[in-house]
């Protein structure tokens, strides 16, 4: 099946490239899914069929869901030759108007940054980077106000954490280095409300009083979690429990289904990167 494009660009998106202007909130990149999402980097699942036509299809309703939440989506140039590349998330690391290019730890997955690094700089934001022999990814990081927790575990190292601190500190940041040997990334085991708490899957989770009002949930996908602002919580489809309990304390959920990045221990966060604040 020949794969439908969306636009590289929003309209909005398209003047503030051409006009130079700051950007605005709720933005968000996306990467559509490579024909060879199947040959994807694997490190603590068992390789499980994958449907690359049902992939696209749930990317494609994830991208609309945050188009209907009120956000802009910037699609950065697909990646064919990258079967992670889908997973835009782990290319950069977002503060304030900084963005930190990563550098994957998996030299088949290097290639993914640089697409990403250009629409950042063209969009205002102040472009640095993660160098040699430094290894960073964007989903062992996890920004709660302030405070920035760095996933310490297979994909970055103690280098990129110690660059990431000379970039990010200087702007007011705390960072807080967390150890990870269960789960590929932090997000894989924890993520963040609007309020601040932090839920997580409790198995998966190395030292879970490293974070202050934590709370677990009672399915490894409610651990993930995107705030959409206003009030609304993207999800996974497959938590009705934790979907319950995060409704319970006042948020509108939007599930969606991302069962076949699942496979590919991807969840919600992975799939965008959301901009927030304005760079100039």
């Amino acid at each position: 099946m020949a794969p439908r494009r969306l636009a590289r660009h929003s309209p909005r998106a398209e003047a503030l490239l051409n006009n130079n202007e700051g950007t605005v909130t709720t933005k968000a990149l996306v990467r559509q899914p490579s024909p060879r999402l199947a040959d994807g980097l694997l490190t603590f699942l068992e390789r499980k069929q994958i449907i690359v036509d049902l992939a696209l299809r749930q990317w494609e309703a994830y991208v609309e869901a945050l188009r209907a939440a009120g956000w802009e989506t910037v699609e950065v140039v697909p990646i064919d030759r990258c079967p992670d590349g889908v997973f835009v998330e782990d290319t950069v690391v977002v503060y304030g108007n900084l963005a930190v290019a990563s550098r994957p730890a998996h030299p088949s997955r290097r290639p993914e940054v640089e697409a990403v690094e250009a629409v950042l700089g063209s969009l205002g934001f102040s472009v640095n980077r993660i160098d040699a022999p430094g290894t960073l990814e964007g989903g062992d990081i996890l920004k709660v106000g302030s405070t920035v927790y760095v996933g310490r575990g297979s994909r970055t190292n103690e280098e990129a954490l110690r660059q990431l601190r000379s970039y990010v500190e200087p702007l007011g940041a705390r960072v807080v280095a967390v150890p990870i040997t269960k789960v590929l990334h932090l997000k894989s085991a924890v993520t963040a409300l609007p309020d601040g708490t932090i839920v997580g899957y409790t198995p998966l989770v190395d030292d879970p009083g490293l974070f202050p009002n934590y709370m677990g949930m009672p399915e490894e996908s409610g651990a993930h979690v995107v705030d959409l602002g206003e009030g609304r919580v993207l999800t996974a489809a497959d938590c009705p429990k934790s979907i319950e309990i995060i409704e319970a304390l006042g948020y509108q959920v939007v599930p969606v289904d991302v069962s076949e990045f699942q496979k590919l221990e991807g969840c919600v966060t992975c799939l965008s990167v959301r901009l927030r604040g304005s760079a100039n």
